[in-house]
């Protein structure tokens, strides 16, 4: 019965028009997918918009099904106009087969972005010139097609990452299998993590359940390291896109354990998300369409992808002086997390001779650095390069950035005044044209 009443509603409501719905109106915009309708709506994507729409397979559920995932840019070219390595967004829907919203918002999100393309949006546009979007839009379909939260061997796959694996109190009982990536679903998303989106700039994991959005840690009520950064983009997004709370999922939800999103930032690094769209949803689909429903949900998906830039430290240094002894540095940091274990690098012949002792950099912070550079011997064919971490989590990725030349400053430490180091005297150690670059994109907080 609760069948053919959804069926009643959902047949006098009205739809909204999308311009390139695989399947028609009533179905795209009030039915939730099922593994077979998310199979025809990706591969008509891949084979309609091949420019910018890559489909492939990142594995098999336990029953063998597919785990399509979508990827979306701009495949004309293959790095940003400056030539640096496109921002990478991973997401992925559907750990819980039941939660049938967040498995659509992932939808929706890969939708945003193929049609905002072939409409011409301009801020679409500017985002897949510069940005990868890897989309699994539906992990579980065994529990998908059976509307179940377990796949099919009973198991929350939202608990089988190897994150503190099966270590939460005894009053948070889950099925979290034999061992880490016990369930086929979880173990291909974990290889495609570490194999292909390993360097990734946002995480986002797409559930159903409570209206939150919910950042590390499950485990600890404890803020996580890069707190500055979480805390911005709630500060952010509360003024600007939505009020939906953002809290730690510890305290925001309840204590929980080997879950994907913490798998995310503590063993990959990544900026991550838990995404909880609300959960007044009906078995088979929704009276009111869902791209008005995740509308507001959306508005910050876009928030989250336009502004990615941001979402790392991103050390740019405006002054560089040596005179024998000592380096003084001052750095710019333009974005939103800090570095705690930056070094200055000589590197000659690409080997390391020298490093500076450890230096800082909050979040949107200018700092001047003094270094002993007593054991320092420059050569003719050496360069400086700043060494840090994007965020101050462990796990975060190390980066390497050239020191522009123009900026490099010596003297032999009598006084003739300082020299630049592009003069003919030291042109030979001149390190490139890969300098650090202020990102010109503005934070538009729509």
């Amino acid at each position: 019965m609760r069948v053919l009443a959804v069926l009643a509603m959902l047949l006098v409501a009205s739809a909204t028009p999308m311009a390139n719905a695989q399947q028609p109106d009533i179905v795209q915009e009030h039915w939730y997918h099922s593994y077979a309708t998310l199979t025809v709506d990706v591969n008509a994507w891949a084979d309609d918009y091949p420019e910018i729409v890559d489909l492939i397979s990142a594995g098999n559920t336990e029953l063998g099904r597919e785990l399509w995932l979508v990827r979306i840019s701009d495949w004309s070219v293959e790095t940003k106009p400056d030539g640096a390595d496109k921002e990478i967004v991973y997401i992925d829907g559907g750990h819980h087969g039941n939660e049938h919203l967040g498995t659509e918002l992932a939808f929706l999100t890969a939708e945003f972005y193929i049609e905002g393309w072939v409409a011409g949006d301009q801020e679409v546009i500017d985002v897949l010139s510069t940005t990868e979007l890897h989309i699994l839009i539906m992990l579980n379909a065994d529990g998908n097609d059976i509307d179940t939260r377990w796949n099919i061997n009973q198991v929350d796959l939202n608990r089988n990452y190897d994150h503190y694996w099966n270590n939460c109190p005894p009053n948070n009982p889950t099925q979290p299998g034999s061992g880490p990536f016990s369930e086929s679903e979880t173990l291909a998303n974990s290889i495609y993590m570490n194999t292909v989106v390993q360097d990734a700039d946002l995480y986002v994991t797409m559930h159903t359940g409570v209206w939150i959005m919910l950042y590390p840690w499950g485990r600890w009520p404890e803020q996580p390291s890069d707190w500055e950064l979480f805390h911005f983009i709630r500060d952010d997004v509360h003024a600007n896109v939505s009020d939906i709370p953002i809290q730690n999922a510890n305290q925001g939800l309840y204590p929980n354990c080997g879950t994907s999103r913490d798998y995310g930032y503590g063993v990959m690094g990544f900026p991550t998300f838990t995404f909880e769209t609300d959960d007044e949803q009906w078995a088979l689909g929704t009276t009111e369409p869902l791209s008005s429903r995740l509308g507001e949900e959306m508005d910050v998906m876009r928030y989250l992808i336009t502004n990615i830039w941001y979402w790392r430290a991103r050390l740019s240094v405006t002054s560089f002086e040596y005179n024998g002894d000592s380096i003084e540095l001052n750095v710019d940091n333009l974005g939103r997390a800090s570095t705690t274990n930056a070094t200055v690098q000589y590197i000659d012949s690409d080997e390391v001779t020298w490093t500076s002792d450890l230096f800082s950099v909050n979040a949107t912070n200018s700092s001047h650095i003094h270094l002993d550079t007593t054991n320092l011997s420059l050569t003719a064919d050496g360069h400086f390069e700043l060494f840090y971490q994007k965020r101050v989590i462990d796990a975060s990725l190390w980066v390497n950035e050239s020191i522009p030349e123009e900026l490099i400053k010596i003297s032999d430490g009598e006084d003739k005044g300082w020299l630049p180091f592009t003069s003919p005297i030291w042109a030979i150690l001149a390190i490139g044209l890969a300098g650090i670059r202020r990102n010109e994109r503005f934070h538009d907080g729509f």
